[in-house]
């Protein structure tokens, strides 16, 4: 079995749009929960979350630096995510200039547990007000699972094994996992990795409050999330995307790349 390694970070999180700021600001003790600003959420059991902050915010996201205008229009937030967080990952790792020989064996594993719940939540209500006929053309494209790998891949050139992960919340640990395996049995010699979420929508928080997975604590948000404490009442509903480059051992060092960790080993149950 050949040996794995990850060689590049990509975060998109509430707290910033990079592994630099994201990283600084949970050192800072900040927290990226507040009240919902995205919509209004005055008639919800929860009206608190955790939000990628827009391009303006102190610590926002500025989608534009590695994602299309085009693709923007057409995909869900989750994708534009786990596309900017790709990248982000393959500058740190310094791939972005691979020859085409290297791409055929460079792969994208990055998965949701939900997807495009926002675009399907909105569409479903043009179809039910204005008919068949004006539900958007980039619809399933725009909302399906794969296409965050698919996006990557086409945005890139890479030919290697093309996956997508579905499992929930440990879907960023199953594409991370199946990666190292496929690099390990020889399918690929990189892959990206990682998972992205964004499901913070009327539908998307109704439906957890209505399983009372919810922290309705909406006075205190930042105090919300206790998983530990004795007073807890749920979680705090959070989106964004994160992604690693996992790389054979051998290549890597090669190449000089900085390793930050190398994948012992993988399992599920």
């Amino acid at each position: 079995m050949r040996r794995v390694v990850v060689t590049g970070l990509g975060l998109v999180t509430p707290l910033g749009g990079s592994v630099e700021t994201s990283w600084s600001n949970i050192l800072a003790s900040k927290s990226g929960a507040d009240t919902i600003a995205r919509f209004d959420a005055s008639d919800q059991k929860c009206t608190i979350a955790c939000e990628v902050k827009p391009a303006d915010h102190e610590y926002g996201f500025d989608p534009n630096k590695r994602v299309d205008h085009k693709v923007q229009r057409q995909v869900d937030p989750f994708i534009i995510y786990g596309i900017d967080a790709a990248g982000q990952a393959f500058e740190d790792a310094g791939l972005i200039d691979m020859s085409e020989e290297d791409k055929i064996r460079t792969g994208c594993s990055i998965g949701s547990g939900i997807g495009g719940l926002p675009g399907i939540e909105r569409e479903s209500l043009v179809l039910a007000n204005r008919g068949p006929g004006r539900v958007s053309p980039h619809f399933v494209h725009g909302r399906l699972i794969n296409l965050i790998s698919g996006q990557v891949s086409i945005k890139y050139g890479l030919m290697g094994p093309n996956h997508a992960v579905v499992t929930a919340c440990s879907t960023g640990a199953h594409s991370i996992g199946d990666a190292a395996r496929m690099i390990a049995l020889d399918d690929a010699d990189v892959m990206l990795a990682g998972g992205a979420e964004a499901t913070i929508c009327p539908i998307g928080i109704a439906g957890f409050a209505q399983a009372k997975a919810l922290s309705t604590r909406n006075d205190d948000p930042q105090a919300a999330s206790r998983p530990y404490d004795k007073n807890r009442d749920g979680f705090v509903m959070g989106e964004g995307a994160g992604v690693v480059v996992l790389e054979e051992y051998e290549r890597a060092k090669a190449r000089g790349a900085k390793i930050y960790a190398e994948v012992a080993g993988y399992g599920m149950s």
